[in-house]
C-alpha cells in the first residue's frame, strides 16, 4: 500500500483556483493516492462535488457545515440551524458521492463565541449532522479548535464511534479519551513549528492520520500549503515514534481506509 492519504484539505478554496492542475500533479507525484475535500459552508458543495468528478478516484468529497461561517473577509461567527438548513438538501442530494461529513465540529476560539447561546448553536449544528452521518452511515471529519474536550464529550455522548479529529490542539489526556473512544487524529505539517507536538508522542500510530489541511497549516506560517506536503508530516512522525516513513505511510494509510471505507477504491490493496 505504497502512498499517502490526505484525510483533511480545502481543496476548494480559491487560493488554488488558478493551477489546480498542478496542484493536483503534485500532489500524486509526491506519493498522494487520495485526498478527502471538506467543506465549510453549502456554497462551496456544488464546487467539491465538481472536483470530486473532474479527478475522479483522487479528490473525495466531505460536506458540512463548520462551526465558524463568514460574513465577509473580515468578520466571522458561529454557525447557526439557519446554516445547517440551508446545506441539508444539498448533502442528501449527494450522499451517495460522500465519504465523510465534514468539517463539523466545535470552535470556542473567544472572537467567534460571545456568549453560551453561541456555544448552544454550534452544539445543535453538530449534532444535527452527527445524526445525519449515523443515518448516512458515513463518518465525521471533525474541527474542535479550542474545544478538544467539549467536542470529545459531545461525540462521545451522541455515540459516534468514527470521526477523524483534524488538527487536534487540545491537551494529549483529552486526546487520549478520544483514542478510548476509536477516534483517530490526523496531523497536519504544521506540528514541525507547532505547541501539539506531545500529541504526536503520546498518540498509538494505529489512531494517527495525515492531513495537510491545505491551504492552511503548512510548514512555513502565511505560505500557500499543499497537498503535496503530507511527507512533511509523516517525516515528523517517523522521527518521534522512531519508525520509518515507510511504515508511517503505511499504518496511516491503512487507518485513513479503516475510517474511511469509501476510499478503497481508490487505494489498491
Amino acid at each position: 500500500m505504497h502512498g499517502y492519504v490526505d484525510c483533511h484539505c480545502h481543496i476548494s478554496a480559491a487560493d488554488f483556483d488558478q493551477d489546480i492542475e498542478e496542484v493536483v500533479e503534485n500532489a500524486k507525484q509526491s506519493g498522494l493516492l487520495a485526498l478527502l475535500a471538506v467543506a465549510e459552508h453549502s456554497g462551496e458543495f456544488e464546487k467539491i462535488i465538481d472536483l470530486s468528478q473532474r479527478f475522479p478516484g483522487f479528490i473525495f468529497p466531505c460536506l458540512g457545515v463548520h462551526p465558524v461561517q463568514e460574513v465577509s473577509p473580515e468578520q466571522q461567527r458561529g454557525a447557526s440551524l439557519q446554516d445547517l438548513d440551508a446545506a441539508l438538501p444539498i448533502i442528501e442530494k449527494y450522499k451517495d458521492h460522500l465519504v465523510a461529513i465534514g468539517e463539523v465540529g466545535l470552535d470556542f476560539t473567544p472572537r467567534y463565541v460571545r456568549a453560551d447561546a453561541d456555544k448552544e448553536n454550534q452544539r445543535q449544528v453538530l449534532i444535527g449532522q452527527a445524526e445525519l452521518a449515523k443515518r448516512l452511515d458515513l463518518p465525521l471529519n471533525v474541527h474542535s479548535r479550542s474545544a478538544g474536550r467539549p467536542t470529545i464529550h459531545l461525540l462521545k455522548e451522541l455515540g459516534v464511534n468514527r470521526a477523524l479529529l483534524h488538527a487536534f490542539d487540545g491537551k494529549p489526556s483529552v486526546a487520549l479519551e478520544g483514542v478510548k473512544a476509536g477516534y483517530l487524529f490526523s496531523i497536519p505539517p504544521s506540528i514541525i513549528r507547532s505547541e501539539q507536538q506531545k500529541l504526536v508522542k503520546q498518540l498509538p500510530l494505529e489512531s494517527i492520520c495525515l492531513e495537510t489541511d491545505s491551504p492552511a497549516l503548512g510548514p512555513e506560517k502565511q505560505v500557500r500549503n499543499e497537498p503535496k506536503n503530507i511527507s512533511i508530516s509523516a517525516e515528523y512522525i517517523s522521527k518521534v515514534k522512531g519508525v520509518s516513513v515507510e511504515t508511517v505511510m503505511e499504518l496511516t494509510t491503512q487507518n485513513a481506509l479503516r475510517l474511511f471505507p469509501k476510499l478503497k477504491t481508490a487505494v489498491a490493496l
